[in-house]
């Protein structure tokens, strides 16, 4: 037999044969009772029965059961080495909170369980197909932590424990999900920068960098290697994954002062045992996710998503969030309204000015920090209940007085040499350093259904000094992200060039990411002068005047679907307004734009991309049959069995 194969079906090792049909089985007796075996389910008395052969000691079944779900991945040694990767650092080191809580419980005779569904990197899949599965992803996991909780019926409570981009506002709907159970959301952190080299968002860009001479092949294997400087937490900047931990410290789900944590310090795995902490004491007190999430919690996470400039990304999150606490999802209208009320008041990458890490906003204070700052605005409703089983006002009182605060605060002044208040400022200092507020939803015959942009990124030098930016350029059609790319580093693309990007939406390609698009143009000289429509979303990192999530998209027939090579497209936002149109223009004229729009056929190369998986395609006609992109991408049972109802024979 050959040598190899004979390797792989025989290790050599006659011990191996040693086997046995029985075991002596765990000592000890389940401490039940008559009445438990007359009334109880036959699955709770099994139960036990596992948890002995588990190992858990006979003696202590009777204490009250608490999940704890997790979006960990990879192997991790007990020295931190790896065994197997995790797909991205910000689920590394996750399992180490899940030790911490577990112990706690476990301390305070409670009986813990834990359970797993890990999550895609958006990063590792930025420019490949892996991005169709990115937003699809995020309803399955919630579906699967939904079961997870369900089918652990004796369950007294559940913790969450995720990070990035898609597992954590999955972790989040599932606990929204769970109105009955007192539920705590463990965010997972942030990785720290590296002391030489470039951050996780910059780092991305080195492939456009170096095809343009701006970088050397050295330069770029040096930047990648160093980017991530610590094995743990979501990346430095605030995309997504940090904004999502802002968004669900200010819904009230996770502890005060427990986003942007640095993964792998021990202040974050205190975190975790304060977090087992709090859900013991919400089972004891009778509060459940539906005491702790409302329509003032949802408002609340708005204001303080505006404050700190984050992700565009959390407007298909929270929205979905809220569908499954059974609340309001909030409108376009609804953002609107609160971005031009709220100042941004957070200096953090991507949006500048001096572009502090994450880590560096939860020295200075991070979220409780902001919305004292927003309490005196008079922009909160600080009666919202918390999962610290007080309200918010409470909870920023002590904070306001706390010793962490001070501690940490000047740590930052010594350590790192940054004054907290550049980091966040108070309204009036946001101001002078020409902070602007969020986002914007431009509408126009291009986008008759909005569109998004992060209208505080747009880079200044090309706003005018009335806030707003205006630009008229020719069209430049792509329908793939590969060919976008390739026309980008081949020097196919130009100052004033609006690059438009179709058949990219649900329905094309699953709402995929561009970052590869965005982050080329960011750290290319000529990219500021360059702008964006898609029908796509964004990376929650990108800058620049990208427009994005262009409804209806155009698969769906939208006008976007229409545009032509070399037409003339018209983009004017305003940052102080917060409104915006993007137009098609015959000499510039809109109006003129929009009848040839009218007459003109869709374009005959408009397709699904090939690859698009079947799994994805269903996503994209459930959530369109439930509001949308605007609506949350969600699934909502009555919308869809409706729809299905009234499409039958």
């Amino acid at each position: 037999m050959d040598s190899g194969l004979q390797h792989i079906l025989d290790s050599g090792d006659r011990t191996l044969f040693d086997v046995r049909s029985k075991a002596a089985g765990p000592q000890g007796a389940a401490p039940i009772t008559p009445e438990m075996l007359l009334l109880r389910p036959s699955g709770d008395l099994f139960g036990w029965t596992q948890n002995a052969g588990m190992g858990w000691d006979p003696a202590l079944l009777g204490g009250k059961e608490f999940l704890i779900l997790s979006t960990h991945g990879g192997i991790r040694a007990a020295d931190g080495t790896p065994v197997a990767l995790g797909y991205h650092t910000g689920h590394w080191e996750v399992a180490l909170l899940m030790d911490a809580a577990a112990k706690e419980l476990k301390s305070r005779g409670a009986v813990p369980f834990a359970a797993y569904c890990t999550d895609p990197c958006d990063g590792r899949t930025q420019g490949t197909t892996g991005m169709f599965d990115s937003l699809p992803y995020r309803n399955d996991a919630a579906s699967i932590f939904r079961r997870l909780i369900r089918s652990l019926p004796t369950r007294s409570g559940v913790l969450g424990v995720a990070t990035c981009d898609k597992g954590l506002p999955a972790m989040m709907m599932a606990l929204a999900g769970t109105q009955d159970l007192p539920a705590v959301l463990i965010p997972g952190g942030v990785t720290l920068l590296p002391e030489e080299g470039e951050d996780a968002g910059k780092v991305q860009s080195v492939g456009a960098r170096f095809s343009h001479g701006q970088i050397t092949l050295e330069e770029a294997a040096e930047a990648m290697c160093r980017s991530c400087a610590s094995p743990g937490g979501g990346c430095q900047f605030l995309g997504t994954a940090a904004t999502a931990q802002v968004v669900g410290e200010a819904l009230g789900m996770s502890l005060p002062h427990s986003a942007l944590a640095p993964s792998g310090h021990p202040i974050w795995v205190d975190m975790a045992r304060r977090s087992a902490r709090a859900v013991l004491a919400m089972e004891t007190r009778g509060l459940t996710m539906r005491g702790v999430l409302t329509d003032a919690s949802v408002r609340n996470a708005m204001v303080t998503h505006a404050a700190f400039g984050g992700s565009t990304n959390l407007i298909l999150h929270l929205p979905a969030i809220a569908f499954c606490a059974g609340l309001a999802r909030p409108t376009v209208d609804d953002w609107t309204h609160v971005n031009r009320q709220v100042p941004r008041l957070v200096d953090a990458l991507p949006n500048g000015p001096k572009m502090h890490p994450t880590v560096q906003v939860f020295l200075a204070g991070g979220v409780p920090e902001v919305m004292l700052h927003l309490r005196r605005a008079g922009l909160l409703d600080t009666g919202a209940m918390t999962v610290s089983g007080e309200t918010l006002g409470t909870m920023l009182d002590w904070w306001e007085q706390s010793e962490r605060r001070a501690t940490l605060r000047q740590t930052l002044r010594e350590r790192d040499g940054v004054d907290p208040d550049d980091v966040i400022m108070d309204p009036a200092g946001a101001h002078r350093r020409g902070l602007t507020s969020t986002v914007t939803f431009p509408k126009g015959n291009l986008a008759p259904g909005g569109a998004v942009i992060k209208s505080t990124s747009i880079d200044p030098s090309v706003v005018g000094a009335d806030g707003v930016y205006r630009m008229t350029g020719r069209a430049r059609v792509f329908r793939s992200e590969h060919s976008a790319v390739a026309a980008i580093k081949s020097g196919g693309i130009h100052a004033g060039d609006v690059l438009v990007l179709m058949c990219r939406g649900p329905m094309g390609s699953g709402m995929e990411e561009i970052y590869q698009i965005t982050s080329a143009l960011k750290y290319l000289a000529f990219g500021k002068h360059v702008s964006v429509i898609t029908d796509a979303r964004f990376s929650g990192v990108s800058t620049g005047a990208c427009i994005g999530h262009v409804t209806p998209e155009a698969l769906a027939g939208g006008p976007i679907g229409k545009v032509r090579e070399g037409d003339s497209i018209e983009i004017v936002i305003d940052r102080v307004k917060l409104e915006g149109t993007v137009n098609l223009v015959v000499n510039g004229d809109a109006a003129e734009g929009a009848r040839v729009l009218a007459a003109r056929p869709l374009r005959d190369d408009l397709a699904p991309d090939a690859a698009l998986p079947p799994e994805t395609r269903l996503w994209a006609m459930l959530q369109d049959a439930s509001g949308g992109t605007w609506g949350g991408c969600v699934f909502d049972v009555e919308a869809i069995g409706k729809r299905l109802t009234t499409s039958l024979p």
